[in-house]
């Protein structure tokens, strides 16, 4: 057994069943757990835990607590409707890259998606 096994990739949110809710609808993942504070969600052998920060922390759009999840799917364009209607905004235009497409999203919170559409 190794010394260090990854366990989730956590993220801090205001609304975490909000939050929980933009990942299922949005990218389908599976909700194994979800309270008022805390989440758990599954895609594949990713495991990504939501948990509500605290009320004493100001929290700005892109500031403080922040992480980049990055995302292969079949079809950016549908993936990108749906989630910009749960809320994310567009972090600038799509790049048609020799490989792909690539774009980039703020989700809710201000943490950042990342998109991939292999050519």
């Amino acid at each position: 057994m190794p010394a260090a096994s990854f366990r989730w990739i956590l993220q801090m949110h205001k609304d975490v069943p909000k939050a929980a809710r933009f990942y299922s609808e949005g990218l389908d993942f599976t909700v194994d757990v979800c309270t008022l504070r805390w989440a758990e969600l599954q895609s594949g052998p990713l495991k990504l835990a939501l948990m509500q920060y605290p009320n004493d922390r100001v929290m700005q759009k892109g500031m403080g607590y922040s992480s980049l999840l990055s995302f292969t799917v079949k079809d950016i364009n549908q993936t990108m409707t749906k989630l910009m209607a749960l809320g994310a905004e567009l972090d600038g235009p799509i790049k048609y890259e020799i490989h792909g497409k690539v774009a980039s999203l703020r989700c809710i919170d201000g943490h950042m998606l990342g998109l991939y559409e292999p050519a």
